[in-house]
């Protein structure tokens, strides 16, 4: 399987880094081909232009500014995201990247008659999320009820890429979390990952 691993987090040395590089190397084990995207190291710019928003209803839009992220959102069948949850959300720079990657004629159409969005990201089998709260489970699951979470799955991928199964794996209470705990978060990174 083509597999885009995306990294979200500007500390190379973080946990969430190393949750990225423990997920890379079992998807290679396992057989996959597998792209790395590490977004900071990029340098990527998540603030959509003002010629990128003026274009919006463009047709063809102009995705050129992204266009090797935008080749590489169209080779992957998978995609695996590693974040942390910062205030109950993703990083600005991984919602700069839906934004500005995930655009028109690349993850979906604009239905003109009928005021909907078709998908284009067919292809995109599996999305598997790789993720830390620093909150305990009880306050981002039953309280906040993972807006993140929501947003991906019933947001962005029913309308873009309708076949794609979502996994989710968070560690919670990161903040506090031993290096036990820490240790069994990496060994089930490396089940998740290539679990059919």
């Amino acid at each position: 399987m083509r597999v885009q691993a995306i990294l979200a987090h500007p500390l190379p040395d973080s946990f969430a880094a190393a949750v990225h590089r423990t997920a890379v190397a079992a998807l290679r084990t396992a057989g996959h081909e597998v792209v790395e995207t590490d977004l900071y190291a990029e340098g990527f710019e998540p603030a959509l232009t003002a010629a990128e928003r003026a274009g919006y209803f463009s047709d063809p839009y102009d995705a050129g500014a992204v266009g090797p992220l935008v080749e590489r959102l169209r080779w992957s069948q998978a995609l695996v995201l590693t974040f942390p949850h910062w205030w109950f959300d993703q990083p600005a720079i991984l919602k700069g990247w839906f934004d500005r990657v995930w655009a028109p004629g690349v993850a979906f159409r604009h239905d003109r008659e009928g005021g909907r969005i078709v998908p284009l990201l067919t292809g995109l089998e599996r999305v598997t999320v790789l993720t830390s709260f620093g909150s305990p489970w009880w306050l981002a699951e039953l309280y906040m009820r993972n807006p993140a979470r929501r947003i991906l799955k019933r947001g962005v991928l029913a309308a873009c890429a309708p076949r794609a199964r979502l996994r989710y794996l968070a560690l919670y209470d990161m903040d506090r979390a031993t290096a036990r705990r820490r240790a069994a978060h990496l060994a089930a990174v490396e089940t998740a990952v290539v679990k059919p």
